[in-house]
């Protein structure tokens, strides 16, 4: 499992863009950890499923409700990662009104799910092996904090938690 001090798995993850612009076309677009990562601070929370109750109602809300927060405390950007694939990600963007606040990134074949060793098997529940539900900050590629929840918990990966880790220098 991936601890503090690791580097992120460098695989590609999916981002669904509506509007062309920046060398994005429209639709899925490739994204590169390694690359979009390097020399910069990101708040990164992945969470089951898109859509799903506690991720709809308080994962996602939270983090753009902390956003300025967070750019203020040094975040370059946030990502949020779920094992959907990107055109449910940038349905869940829109229903979720994340903007250029959070860049909602699909985990397709929950690829960087496993490199991390943070996987969730919802198979008995109809949903495959999934992300378990966490936050990271990560500087330049590498971890700083890691909050691992436990199973059906929502307590330690929340925009809080980590703002107040990232303030404190994490």
């Amino acid at each position: 499992m991936i601890q503090i001090g690791d580097k992120i798995p460098a695989t590609t993850l999916m981002e669904f863009i509506e509007v062309a612009g920046e060398g994005c076309s429209i639709g899925p677009n490739p994204v590169d950890t390694a690359k979009a990562s390097a020399g910069k601070t990101i708040a990164i929370f992945a969470l089951p499923g898109a859509f799903t109750p506690t991720c709809s109602a308080k994962h996602v809300p939270g983090y753009v409700a902390q956003f300025d927060a967070l750019k203020a405390a040094g975040v370059d950007e946030i990502w949020c990662l779920s094992v959907n694939d990107a055109f449910v990600m940038g349905a869940w963007a829109r229903d979720q009104k994340t903007g250029d606040k959070v860049r909602m990134l699909a985990d397709g074949s929950a690829e960087f799910a496993k490199a991390t060793g943070l996987t969730l098997d919802l198979t008995a529940r109809g949903m495959g092996l999934r992300s378990n539900r966490y936050s990271m900050l990560v500087k330049d590629g590498v971890v700083k904090a890691l909050n691992i929840e436990g199973p059906g918990q929502f307590e330690v990966s929340d925009a809080e938690t980590l703002l107040a880790q990232v303030k404190a220098g994490l």
